[in-house]
C-alpha cells in the first residue's frame, strides 16, 4: 500500500514584535484617536494620509550604503529595481509630501496625521516593530510661537485622550543649546561619531546619574550585564564643564559668548514666557537631559513625562516614563529642495498612552452591543427586527448567531460585556411581550443577595415589557 503523502502544515504562530490586538483594546484606541483629531482640528490642522511605503532615499536617515538596506526599516526592492522602506515614522513622509506639493500649498502648512509605522529592530517588553502614531505637524512655521502652540495643542490632546494634568510634564530643551555646549567642550558638533557619543550619554542621565554619564563621556562604561559601551574620550575638564550643564550649573555665561546656544536660549526663554502666559507654563520645566533620537531636530525638543508609578515587568515601581515628543526640525524639507523650511511638529506614542491609561483605569469605556437571544430558529426575521429597531436609535445591537441553547447565549453575551439580553421565547411572543436582563443591574444586585431562592424570586435586572416597548425601555437604561 502506498504511503499517503504528509500533509505539511504551518505553525500558527506570529513575528516577534508584531501584535495582535482585538476588541476592547482597538475601540479604545479608536476614541482616543478621535479625541486627539479633535483637538487637533480645533487648532486649524486639516488630516493627511501618506502612503506606508516610501522610496528608501526618501526616507533620510536610513539610505541604502549596502546591497539591502536594512538599518532600522523593512525594505524591498519594486520591479524597476529601486528600494522601497515601510515608514519609519510620519514625519519622513510628511517631509517628501511638502517638497512634492510645496506651490500648491498654504504657508502655513497644517496638518495631522495617524497611521501605522514600523522599525525594524528588536522588540522587548513594550517595544514592537509595529505600532500607530498620530502627529500634528506645521510647516514654513518659524520658531518660537509656532513651538509654543504646538506644545500647548500636544498638552490639551494629552488631556483629550484622559490624562490627568497633574500626571504630565513636558520636558523642553534645544537641539541649538546642545551645539553650543559641544562648541563650548571644543568639539565639532558635525562630527557625529564623537559628538553623537556624547549627546547619548546625556540622553541617559535620567537613567545612569552623573557617575554613569561621567563614565560614558571618558572612556566607557560596563553595565550589570557586562556589556561594555565605548565612551567618547572627553578630557576631564570637558567631563565637568558637560555635567555643570546636566546638574543645572550656571552655563548660561558660556552658552551667551556662543552665538548659535545664545539663540537658543533666547528661543527657550520665549516658548516658556508664552506658554506661562497662557497657563500652561506649570507643566513646562526645562530638562538638558532631553536630546531626542532622531538627526533630523534642530531647535526645541520636548517629552510628555508621565510622573505616576507604575510596576514595570520585574516588579520594580517606577514612574511610567514617556507617552510622546517632537520638536523643530528646520532642514529635513532642504533635502528635497536645497532650502530649509522652518518646521515643527509632535508625536502621540499611542500604544505608551493606552497602556498608561490602562494602568491608571482611565480608558475611554467601549460600547458593547446588546444582545438578542435567538431562541427559536423560524423566529430570526423577528430578532432580525428588534436589532434593526435598536441600532435606528443608535443602540449597539446583535442577534446571537451561534446556533446554542440559552444557557450557552447568555454566556456569550456575558463574554461580550453585553449591558443588556433581549428575550423573546414562544411564552413572550404569544403575548406580544419580550423579557429584559439588565446585565448590569443584576450583577451589581447579585452582591448583596445571598441564596438562589432570592435570586429566583427577585430577578435583579430583569423585566418583562410590551414588545413596542423594546427600544425605549433600553434607551432608558443605556443613554
Amino acid at each position: 500500500m502506498a504511503k499517503k503523502n504528509k500533509v505539511l502544515r504551518p505553525k500558527a504562530r506570529k513575528p516577534r514584535g508584531f501584535p495582535d490586538r482585538s476588541g476592547a483594546e482597538l475601540i479604545a484606541e479608536r476614541l482616543m484617536l478621535e479625541r486627539i483629531g479633535k483637538v487637533y482640528e480645533s487648532y486649524g490642522f486639516a488630516p493627511l494620509s501618506t502612503p506606508a511605503f516610501e522610496y528608501t532615499d526618501a526616507l533620510g536617515k536610513f539610505l541604502p550604503d549596502v546591497d539591502r538596506p536594512n538599518a532600522g526599516v523593512f525594505s524591498l526592492q519594486d520591479d524597476d529595481e529601486q528600494w522601497m522602506s515601510l515608514r519609519y515614522d510620519l514625519t519622513a513622509p510628511l517631509a517628501r509630501y511638502v517638497a512634492e506639493n510645496m506651490d500648491a500649498l498654504p504657508r502655513p502648512y497644517r496638518r495631522y496625521a495617524v497611521g501605522t509605522v514600523w522599525r525594524n529592530e528588536k522588540p522587548g517588553p513594550g517595544r514592537f516593530r509595529e505600532f500607530t502614531q498620530i502627529d500634528a505637524d506645521a510647516c514654513f512655521a518659524p520658531p518660537p510661537h509656532a513651538d509654543a502652540e504646538i506644545i500647548m495643542m500636544f498638552i490639551d490632546a494629552l488631556s483629550a485622550a484622559g490624562v490627568d494634568d497633574k500626571d504630565v510634564e513636558i520636558r523642553l530643551s534645544s537641539r541649538k543649546v546642545m551645539t553650543g555646549l559641544l562648541e563650548i567642550i571644543g568639539l565639532d558638533p558635525e562630527d557625529k561619531g564623537r559628538s553623537g557619543t556624547v549627546l547619548r550619554a546625556m540622553d541617559k542621565y535620567d537613567r545612569l546619574g552623573p557617575d554613569g554619564v561621567a563614565l560614558l563621556l571618558g572612556e566607557g562604561r560596563k553595565d550589570e550585564s557586562g556589556d561594555y559601551t565605548e565612551g567618547a574620550k572627553l578630557e576631564p575638564g570637558q567631563i565637568d564643564s558637560v555635567l555643570r550643564f546636566m546638574e543645572g550649573g550656571d552655563m548660561a555665561e558660556a552658552l551667551s559668548a556662543n552665538r548659535i546656544g545664545a539663540e537658543g536660549t533666547e528661543e527657550l526663554a520665549q516658548i516658556i514666557s508664552t506658554l506661562t502666559e497662557l497657563g500652561y507654563g506649570e507643566r513646562v520645566k526645562l530638562d538638558p537631559s532631553v536630546i531626542r533620537g532622531l538627526d533630523y531636530y534642530t531647535g526645541p525638543v520636548f517629552e510628555a513625562e508621565l510622573t505616576f508609578d507604575v510596576e514595570n515587568e520585574k516588579g520594580q515601581t517606577v514612574q511610567f516614563g514617556s507617552v510622546g515628543s517632537g520638536g523643530r526640525y528646520d532642514g529635513l524639507i532642504a533635502r528635497f529642495k536645497g532650502q530649509d523650511v522652518p518646521s515643527v511638529g509632535c508625536s502621540v506614542g499611542v500604544s505608551r498612552l493606552l497602556t498608561a491609561l490602562k494602568s491608571k483605569s482611565a480608558l475611554p469605556e467601549p460600547v458593547s452591543p446588546v444582545v438578542v437571544l435567538a431562541l427559536e430558529s423560524d423566529q430570526m426575521p423577528r430578532y432580525h427586527r428588534m436589532a434593526k429597531a435598536l441600532r435606528a436609535e443608535g443602540i449597539a445591537a446583535e442577534v446571537y448567531l451561534g446556533g446554542a441553547g440559552m444557557k450557552a447565549q447568555m454566556r456569550y453575551a456575558d463574554k461580550r460585556g453585553a449591558p443588556i439580553v433581549v428575550i423573546c421565547g414562544e411564552d413572550e411572543r404569544a403575548n406580544d411581550q419580550v423579557t429584559i436582563k439588565d446585565l448590569r443591574a443584576g450583577k451589581a444586585a447579585s452582591e448583596n443577595i445571598e441564596s438562589r431562592e432570592e435570586w429566583t424570586e427577585e430577578r435583579p435586572g430583569q423585566e418583562t415589557v410590551a414588545a413596542d416597548q423594546l427600544v425605549p425601555w433600553v434607551k432608558d437604561r443605556l443613554m
